[in-house]
C-alpha cells in the first residue's frame, strides 16, 4: 500500500494501518493517520485532508506551540479536537540543552533518550493518551494524530495503538522509522540548522542536525524500557495507566481491525 500522501505544506503525512493485527486481522486502512503539523497547509492540502473523513484530530504539541502555529482547517470542519498542556515547560528545558550543550550527535542521543523515557509516564499524558483511545473507540471515522514534526510524540502514540492491535513489534518499528524520509531529512537540515544557530550563536554538524531531525530505534526502545519499568509490560500500561479495560479493548480492536 502507499503510506505516503504527499501535500504541500503538511510534513509527515502518512495512513499507519494496513499493517497484520491480532489473528488473522489486519488494522484498517484509511483509519489512522500521522503528520506534523497543519499550520502551513495550502489550500490543495485542507482539500485532500477532506475528503479523508477526519473525525479526530488529536493535537499533541504543546500550548506554546498550538498559539506559534494555529492549524488551519478545512471549510466545514467539524472533527473533535484533543489536545492538553502537556509538556508546557519543555520549550524552556530544550532551549537551555541547546545553550549547554556541545551540540553533537551524542548530546541530541541523550537528550532524547532521556525524552523518551519521561514522556510516556507523564501525568498529563497519560489522561491525553486516554482521551485519544477512548475516542478512538467511539468514533467511526478517521483518526488524525500530529505532533509539529510528526515524529516523536506522534511516534509514541502510534506505536502504542501497534501494539494494541497486536501489530508485530518488527512492523512497530519500522513504521516507527518510516519518519526518515530522506528527502524530509534534506528540507529541513537547513532551517533547523540556523535555528540551532541563531539560539546559541555555534554550528551543529550536518551530521547532528540530521541526527536531531530524525527518529532512530533505540528512543522507542527508550520508551517502551521505561513503561515496562513501572508498569511491568505494554499492556498493563494500557489498562492501568491509560484505563483501557477488557471493554473498551474490544471495542478498539472492533474499529481498529478488519
Amino acid at each position: 500500500m502507499t503510506r505516503r500522501l504527499a501535500l504541500e505544506g503538511i510534513e509527515n503525512f502518512r495512513d499507519f494501518g494496513g499493517y497484520a493485527g491480532r489473528g488473522a486481522q489486519r488494522l484498517k486502512t484509511g483509519r489512522l493517520y500521522r503528520s506534523g503539523h497543519h499550520a502551513r497547509a495550502s489550500d490543495a492540502d485542507l482539500e485532500a485532508l477532506k475528503g479523508l473523513g477526519i473525525a479526530v484530530v488529536v493535537d499533541l504539541r504543546r500550548p506554546d506551540e498550538r498559539v506559534r502555529d494555529p492549524s488551519r482547517r478545512w471549510d466545514g470542519f467539524g472533527a473533535e479536537i484533543i489536545d492538553s498542556d502537556a509538556e508546557q515547560e519543555r520549550t524552556v528545558e530544550w532551549l537551555e540543552f541547546l545553550k549547554s550543550s556541545d551540540l553533537t550527535v551524542s548530546a541530541f542521543r541523550d537528550y532524547m533518550l532521556d525524552y523518551y523515557r519521561a514522556a510516556p509516564l507523564d501525568p498529563r499524558y497519560l489522561d491525553l493518551y486516554g482521551r485519544y483511545f477512548r475516542s478512538v473507540a467511539d468514533s467511526d471515522g478517521a483518526i488524525l494524530v500530529h505532533c509539529a514534526a510528526g515524529k516523536d510524540r506522534t511516534g509514541v502514540v502510534c506505536a502504542l495503538t501497534h501494539h494494541l492491535a497486536g501489530v508485530h513489534d518488527d512492523d512497530i518499528v519500522h513504521d516507527y522509522l518510516l519518519t526518515n524520509d530522506p528527502a524530509r531529512i534534506e528540507a529541513r537540515s537547513s532551517a533547523v540548522g540556523e535555528l540551532i544557530f541563531e539560539t546559541t550563536g555555534r554550528r551543529a554538524s550536518d551530521e547532528a542536525v540530521r541526527y536531531a531531525i530524525g527518529v532512530h530505534a533505540d528512543f522507542l526502545a527508550a520508551a517502551f524500557a521505561a513503561i515496562r519499568a513501572q508498569f511491568g509490560s505494554i499492556d498493563a500500561y494500557l489498562e492501568q495507566g491509560l484505563g483501557l479495560g477488557p471493554d473498551l479493548r474490544r471495542r478498539l480492536h472492533d474499529q481498529l481491525l478488519a
